[in-house]
């Protein structure tokens, strides 16, 4: 039975802004508008629907669209009722989509025909699992996401029984990116995701008045993070499909948004796009980019989102925001709501100033990752959650990210994190881009050897950066062997090819017998 009397969730948050913000506008989406009242009564009603399919606790709900006021909505609906809500990546391909489906097995699937229609109905066919299912989001007719919504009861069962939701049950699955070879459900809970909420309020000033412009992807948590926490104070999140500067623009304009999910790239095309004057964004609260982009925007002092974090930890855990300008790490300190340690490959504390596997606890940390048993009891063992991405602790206390932990080199009795020293050899301005493997050798186990793509025009030899590697690293991590490479090759995913440079170079005899890349 649920602790009613302690208990906090999305959609019991959602019953009390029908209260507090009677007239709050919760949701915008293209010509629509949805109060807060409105928003609660969709959402008992979306629930009912998804119950009337069959849908139950722990069970999935697939969403395939872009950004609209349904992925909140359906968020709070799947918390509500127990189940599992997923937004998927829409710019996956039809085999990447089609994986997903039958990874995931979801009772009903909610898709977009704009746009992605024709990837969407091709990844349908090649599937193997068929939801029982599927809802047009976009469609006019009776098998469209309005009629389903409109479909279900309006009856509130859980308010007149006195029931509320588990906040404690995952209620969102979120794919990460396929760094393993594919890619992994992260299971995240209502009490994860109300808890990186009141860490984001704080941390960006949000308030009932806030507006936000959903312009980054939904399916990743550095959008959804705040879409969730501008809900949680009453505020108002504005949706557009995808980025694009003149509708970044025009909604700021129209809907006087106060915050917008923007990178430097929009920004600057945002600047072109208005010298004329066409659209005022003074509402619009941003730290400072440019003359011509502060000159259009209300300049707000530096509120740093940036800092160490993943999906599977609800976003950011280490925030420049405490600390910012006062501490050595370039990421900041713990936030609030969770703990870290830096741990060396037999799960020791290492020291401040040391290198070692980053690991997390807190209620933001996933469940796990879905159908994923032998990943869970590896990445979750202790007590804690292993982020296989290395970090440090300066003399200060603060954290700095290292990089993405990738198999381990073994020399002798060290220990040796290729992306350490990658990172050591970028710092030399002659190198664009590198790659550490380890090759066999008879005496040390492995001898570190550099792959590296010098800059257009630039030269350096062997022994000047392994020089470089000796002044910056301890001597043990430096490398021993140098080669040079055209252009480094990389994986679908943007990684390193870590195997096929080994096949290049003569990688091998890695701990345990691992092959790299796999």
């Amino acid at each position: 039975m649920n602790d009613v009397l302690h208990s906090l969730t999305l959609d019991g948050l959602l019953e009390e802004h029908r209260r507090t913000h009677p007239h709050g506008i919760a949701a915008v989406f293209e010509h629509r508008v949805f109060t807060y009242p409105q928003l609660a009564d969709r959402v008992i009603q979306l629930g009912n629907a998804l119950q009337a399919s069959g849908v139950g606790v722990g069970d999935r709900v697939l969403w395939m669209g872009q950004n609209t006021h349904a992925v909140l909505e359906l968020l709070i609906a799947c918390a509500r009722i127990g189940a599992q809500f997923c937004p998927l990546n829409w710019r996956q391909t039809a085999a990447e989509i089609a994986f997903v489906i039958d990874d995931l097995e979801p009772r009903v699937a909610i898709w977009q025909d704009q746009e992605i229609g024709a990837t969407v109905l091709a990844a349908r066919e090649a599937a193997s699992f068929k939801p029982a299912v599927w809802v047009a989001f976009d469609s006019h007719g009776s098998d469209s996401y309005d009629a389903y919504v409109a479909s279900g009861s309006r009856f509130d069962a859980m308010a007149a029984e006195g029931r509320t939701s588990d906040p404690s049950l995952p209620c969102m699955i979120m794919y990460t990116a396929a760094f393993t070879g594919r890619p992994n459900g992260a299971m995240m809970s209502q009490t994860a995701l109300l808890w990186q909420n009141l860490s984001l309020v704080d941390i960006q000033a949000l308030r009932s008045e806030t507006v936000f412009l959903n312009s980054g992807p939904l399916f990743h948590i550095g959008t959804l993070m705040v879409s969730t926490a501008v809900f949680h104070v009453g505020g108002t999140n504005v949706f557009i499909r995808r980025t694009d500067a003149r509708a970044v623009a025009e909604h700021i304009h129209n809907h006087r948004c106060t915050l917008a999910f923007l990178v430097g790239k929009t920004q600057h095309e945002i600047v072109e796009l208005n010298r004329g004057g066409l659209y005022d964004l003074k509402c619009l609260r941003s730290p400072s980019l440019s003359p011509e982009w502060d000159a259009m925007v209300t300049v707000t002092p530096e509120r740093s989102l940036f800092g160490f974090g993943q999906t599977e930890v609800g976003g950011p855990v280490v925030w420049q925001y405490y600390g910012f300008g006062k501490c050595a790490s370039r990421n900041g300190r713990t936030g609030p709501v969770a703990m870290v340690r830096i741990l060396d490959a037999d799960d020791n504390e290492v020291a401040p100033g040391e290198t070692g596997e980053i690991v997390i606890r807190g209620p933001t940390v996933m469940h796990g990752y879905w159908r994923r048993p032998e990943l869970n009891a590896q990445r979750q063992r202790g007590g804690w959650h292993y982020t296989n991405d290395l970090g440090r602790r300066e003399s200060d206390g603060s954290l700095s990210f290292v990089g993405p932990k990738t198999q381990m080199i073994k020399s002798m009795a060290e220990n040796i994190y290729p992306a350490e020293v990658e990172g050591c050899l970028r710092s030399h301005p002659a190198v664009a881009d590198c790659g550490i493997i380890g090759v066999p050798d008879d005496k040390w186990v492995q001898s570190v050897k550099a792959i590296v793509q010098l800059k257009p025009g630039s030269s350096a030899t062997r022994e000047e950066l392994i020089e470089h590697c000796r002044a910056h690293i301890a001597s043990y991590k430096k490398p021993r062997h140098v080669e040079f490479i055209e252009k480094l090759p990389r994986t679908a995913a943007g990684a390193v090819d870590y195997a096929t440079l080994d096949k290049l170079f003569g990688g091998g005899n890695y701990p345990g017998g691992a092959t790299r890349g796999a």
